[in-house]
């Protein structure tokens, strides 16, 4: 199953998508790394607000079209061919970019900002298209090679772009560099886009919903409608939950507990996105193709099991903050590396068969609505996650606490997700 998982990449009706996806999830976090690190290091102080506000608005200003647009985007997705609608995302994500290099320029956070929202806005027009194009052009018993595929790829995108933003922005010459990737990288990802074959229309006759509040109403009743595709929006919901969680809180573990420096933040961000991609792609080599929930309850528990561990993790008192060298001189530090890897690579499992089950029960009518549903939950329990952690850390429960019981709760979660989508797997076992 592992060469045929692979051999996806070579074909028409896959490849090119995945290329569309890896290159557009690239340029959302080059461009936001890089402008989080602009207003904290050299921007904000020009505004009169503070960096810290400025950064957390821009978490939130990029989140909130996922509530606003993902259930007219779901309409258009099941209402037109998903293809052609993902080539005007694509052309929209390059006027965007190009409205970003304008900013950079000029130096205006306010300006940024606004671009930054528009990047939301074209990211959740592409949401429902990206996975619900999968079941239109894969067969049934590729579909979790197809989810394993993007799902270990969006994290690589995420670590490249946040790493490369982060680390060229504030160079000589850095500003030039990034702006002239975002828009070279988004030209390139239209390219690819033009290679994605055609789609039929899930639903021609489709009355589209204008009205926002309208449209997702009318999405998120029709994803509660049914039990197995409701149970995987929120086993997914749940994954970003946690992962949000996860990555907001390296930095704090990092420096506040560990006395390490941003490089370990950094390694903690590959090991953890090496460690998704691991586990999305042996989804696809266990599952040999059939779409079931059946390892779902065990990557729960192994993610409870690795997180619980963090709660030996100990304060560190130095006068420097360590660099990677330095932290991995400890058996701690390698042993936290090997929790961390663990917990993500759990978790990559865990998810992607609840893609393909919420594709294959979804009516093919309705599918990229099912998705939109889920970007609209997905982004609703990654600001639960945020208000949390704060609410936690706020009460004075440490970081390691907070991870720890959060992980914790992942067993649950994945019984009752199991439990959810049942019917599903028994149909596809039989």
């Amino acid at each position: 199953m592992a060469y045929r998982q692979f051999n996806l990449l070579r074909t028409r009706r896959f490849g090119p998508l995945f290329a569309t996806q890896f290159l557009g999830a690239f340029n959302d976090n080059l461009y936001k790394n890089a402008l989080v690190i602009l207003i904290t290091y050299r921007l904000g102080a020009t505004t009169g607000v503070s960096p810290e506000l400025l950064v957390t608005a821009a978490a939130g200003i990029f989140i909130l079209p996922f509530f606003v647009f993902s259930g007219v985007a779901g309409e258009l997705a099941d209402r037109y061919d998903k293809a052609m609608l993902i080539r005007w995302t694509k052309i929209a994500e390059v006027l965007i970019m190009a409205a970003g290099v304008i900013g950079f320029a000029l130096g205006d956070v306010w300006f940024l900002m606004g671009v930054l929202l528009l990047m939301g806005t074209q990211s959740a027009f592409f949401g429902p298209l990206k996975y619900g194009i999968l079941p239109d052009h894969l067969a049934e018993d590729e579909l979790v090679g197809g989810n394993a595929l993007i799902e270990a790829a969006t994290f690589l995108a995420i670590l490249a772009g946040t790493i490369i933003g982060g680390l060229f922005v504030l160079k000589y010459g850095g500003i030039v560099m990034v702006s002239a990737m975002t828009v070279m990288v988004a030209v390139i990802g239209y390219g690819a886009s033009r290679k994605i074959p055609s789609t039929r229309a899930g639903d021609p006759s489709l009355e589209i919903h204008w009205n926002p509040l309208t449209a997702t109403t009318r999405v998120l009743v029709h994803v509660a409608h049914t039990r197995a595709v409701f149970a995987a929006v929120l086993g997914i919901a749940w994954f970003w939950f946690l992962g949000s969680a996860y990555m907001a809180q390296f930095p704090n573990l990092a420096k506040g507990v560990l006395a390490a420096d941003e490089s370990v933040v950094i390694l903690f961000l590959m090991v953890f996105a090496a460690g998704i991609g691991a586990g999305s792609l042996l989804a696809g080599i266990l599952l040999h193709g059939q779409i079931s929930a059946r390892f779902v309850p065990w990557a729960g528990a192994a993610m409870a099991l690795f997180s619980l561990d963090l709660l030996q993790v100990e304060m560190v008192s130095s006068a420097t903050l360590r660099d990677i060298p330095a932290f991995l001189a400890s058996i701690a530090g390698w042993r936290l590396l090997a929790d961390l890897f663990g917990l993500s690579l759990a978790a990559g499992l865990y998810v992607v068969p609840l893609y393909a089950i919420l594709q294959t029960r979804s009516d093919p009518a309705h599918c990229a609505r099912a998705i939109a549903g889920l970007n609209i939950t997905d982004a609703a329990f990654m600001v639960a996650s945020s208000i949390l952690g704060l609410a936690a850390l706020a009460s004075g429960v440490s970081v390691p606490t907070f991870l720890a019981l959060s992980g914790a709760a992942s067993l649950p979660a994945a019984l009752l997700v199991t439990w959810g989508v049942k019917p599903s797997a028994r149909r596809q076992a039989g």
